[in-house]
């Protein structure tokens, strides 16, 4: 036995020198290919660029670049898939954001387009060559493509596409904060989702200012949400919650309070923070229970120490998980219950006012978010549309609170014998403008008059 175990560890410790070598090489050759398809990409025309991409990949023939043809074939002989499917994505998402700054967003789409080049499905008897294409079509296949396909949404008319298109802004955070993922795809996933909210943002803005616009029938302004006519109502509903008992007011006074509490207290005022104006009884009873349930059990061996920023982002980022998915791939129990309940508007509610005292709660919010559409995306429009209503309330109302535009309500019709207490919406105009100062408080200029609840229905 004592004779055997030198050979056996010599046996080992040479696989393992064969194995780090191995991957050494790996690296090198991933290197070789991510250099020169960087080089190319900063300096031939995009056409030029795709016809390499498709001989280094597609065709595996006749590149310009000996060194990273070669370096290809090195990955593929290595017989290691995973490291292959790791490579073409970092390769097709250095092309993305390459072209992504430079604002060149048709060879985007055709990138994508080239993995369904015919010439996978043709014969070869080339075994290198075989190997590659079934590996393409396996990562055509994968989660990885699904992903890079979401760079074409620019593309996409929201209103005919899949439903989901309306919200890939979310559907790209996952790959923005997932670290596994190359930089490269996750400054592309990031800076195209600021794209698609700055636009939905200014889409809204334009759809307010001319909704108010008498005009022709056939020059009826785009409406960038799918909320039909009760859109513009909802916006000024939303808007209207204003005075000493904003939600942004109410925030900035919790965050006051709270200075100093222990974290058992702090757990406390929080449940009377989110609950607070929910007028909504059965939503509020039920919304009671289980926040009380979730924040009695989070974190009880911090009970008696000061309330710190991380405590706050942790109990914040736990309060969402409950409210939406706890998973990250099926909706929680709570998040249907409530939305069953038929208030939408109050759920989104709470949601904002978690993000108005924890700002960087916004991209974990973001995040389940993406989890609730991706477990909804199979499904027809009209089976979940109560999940497309939450969807679509949701994205109006940070888009208002939460984003650099500013909108203002004026009261237009000023009868003495209507009651100062109900809110009619009929009766104001909505206003919007760029903030260009970001200090800007959120809703400064709306007009002093006397506060009402803001009730659930939208």
């Amino acid at each position: 036995m004592m004779i055997g175990e030198p050979i056996q560890n010599s046996s080992q410790n040479e696989s393992s020198y064969r194995s780090a070598r191995q991957g050494r090489n790996i690296q090198q050759a991933q290197d070789c290919i991510y250099e020169f398809l960087l080089d190319i990409v900063r300096k031939w025309p995009p056409e030029e660029v795709l016809l390499e991409f498709k001989r280094l990949f597609i065709y595996h023939v006749d590149s310009i670049s000996s060194g990273a043809m070669q370096a290809v074939y090195e990955i593929v002989f290595a017989n290691n898939q995973e490291e292959f499917q790791h490579t073409l994505k970092r390769c097709c998402y250095i092309l993305v954001n390459n072209w992504d700054a430079s604002r060149n967003f048709k060879p985007i789409q055709d990138l994508v387009q080239i993995f369904a080049d015919p010439s996978f499905n043709r014969y070869t008897a080339s075994p290198t060559l075989k190997r590659l294409r079934i590996w393409i079509n396996e990562f055509v296949q994968s989660k990885d493509f699904e992903e890079l396909k979401l760079f074409t949404s620019r593309y996409e008319d929201r209103i005919v596409g899949p439903w989901t298109s309306r919200y890939t802004s979310y559907l790209l955070v996952p790959q923005y904060i997932d670290l596994k993922n190359p930089l490269e795809q996750r400054e592309a996933a990031r800076a195209l989702s600021k794209q698609l909210k700055d636009r939905f943002k200014f889409d809204l803005a334009m759809y307010v200012a001319k909704s108010q616009i008498p005009a022709a029938s056939d020059r009826a302004p785009k409406n960038p949400t799918a909320l039909g006519d009760e859109a513009l109502r909802l916006i000024k509903m939303i808007v209207a919650r204003r005075g000493q008992f904003s939600y942004v007011n109410l925030a900035s006074i919790f965050l006051q309070q709270i200075e100093a509490l222990k974290y058992r207290e702090f757990k406390q005022s929080l449940q009377r923070y989110l609950i607070f104006s929910v007028e909504n009884h059965s939503f509020a009873d039920t919304f009671k229970i289980k926040i009380k349930e979730k924040l009695d059990a989070l974190y009880p061996s911090h009970g008696e120490e000061t309330i710190s920023d991380a405590l706050i982002l942790r109990t914040c980022n736990r309060v969402i998980d409950l409210l939406t998915t706890e998973n990250q791939n099926d909706p929680a129990p709570l998040f249907i219950q409530l939305l069953s309940q038929g208030s939408p508007i109050t759920l989104v509610i709470i949601l904002l006012k978690i993000i108005l005292i924890s700002r960087y709660s916004r991209t974990h919010l973001e995040a389940r978010i993406a989890g609730l559409i991706k477990h909804y995306q199979n499904y027809p429009e009209d089976d979940c549309d109560w999940v497309v209503n939450f969807l679509e309330i949701f994205n109006v109302t940070f888009a208002i609170y939460a984003e650099n535009v500013q909108y203002n309500l004026v009261k237009m019709d000023q009868d003495p014998s209507q009651d100062a207490a109900l809110f009619d919406p009929d009766t104001y105009r909505i206003f919007s403008q760029l903030r260009r100062d970001e200090k800007l408080e959120l809703f400064p200029g709306l007009l002093a008059q006397d506060d009402f609840p803001l009730t659930d229905e939208a």
